[in-house]
């Protein structure tokens, strides 16, 4: 069985790139998270906005990237990805990828909790057309070099090998650039 197989059919559930997603506009009626600027390291950042949050949630995206240490993050950074209840939109840049997510997905960190590589990779193609795939391809290259200039243990869905053929290529000369 793949990570694949266990992906339920409920749209708000856990299934890879079904939703549409959007991005937040600034509303100055929500209320905002703990602002990257104000901490020092990703970790203490992300600590904060669970906190701040006051319920489970499963970081996703670039926060997952984080706390995988394959990612440092934007100095800027203003949109949380995550699965959650759809009620954690009440906090200004705030995304909701789904309501729940296979446990098979998740891993946890400090008492935190994020998508898993291959996860995160899967949200990322299936969300590309709204992301800046910066961080993705930072991470893979960093994953590439950590892992004796191999992306053993990363696994694509079909419909995604193409594209990542194409980010890999780009990931493991990210730093010659």
């Amino acid at each position: 069985m793949t990570i694949y197989d266990s992906v339920e059919p409920n749209n708000n559930v856990d299934i890879i790139g079904s939703n549409e997603i959007m991005l937040p506009q600034y509303d100055p009626h929500k209320k905002d998270l703990p602002k990257r600027t104000d901490y020092i390291g990703a970790l203490s950042w992300l600590r904060a906005v669970s906190e701040c949050i006051g319920t489970d949630v499963v970081f996703a995206l670039d926060e997952a990237l984080m706390l995988q240490d394959l990612f440092g993050g934007r100095s800027d950074e203003y949109i949380v990805w995550v699965y959650g209840d759809d009620e954690l939109t009440k906090f200004n840049g705030i995304v909701v990828l789904g309501n729940s997510i296979s446990p098979l997905c998740v891993k946890e960190r400090n008492g935190l909790k994020y998508t898993d590589s291959n996860r995160t990779l899967s949200d990322a193609f299936s969300n590309e057309d709204i992301l800046d795939m910066q961080g993705i391809t930072e991470a893979l290259s960093n994953y590439y070099f950590s892992h004796n200039e191999s992306f053993e243990g990363i696994f694509i869905e079909p419909r995604y090998e193409k594209r990542f053929e194409e980010l890999a290529r780009d990931a493991i000369d990210y730093y010659n650039s």
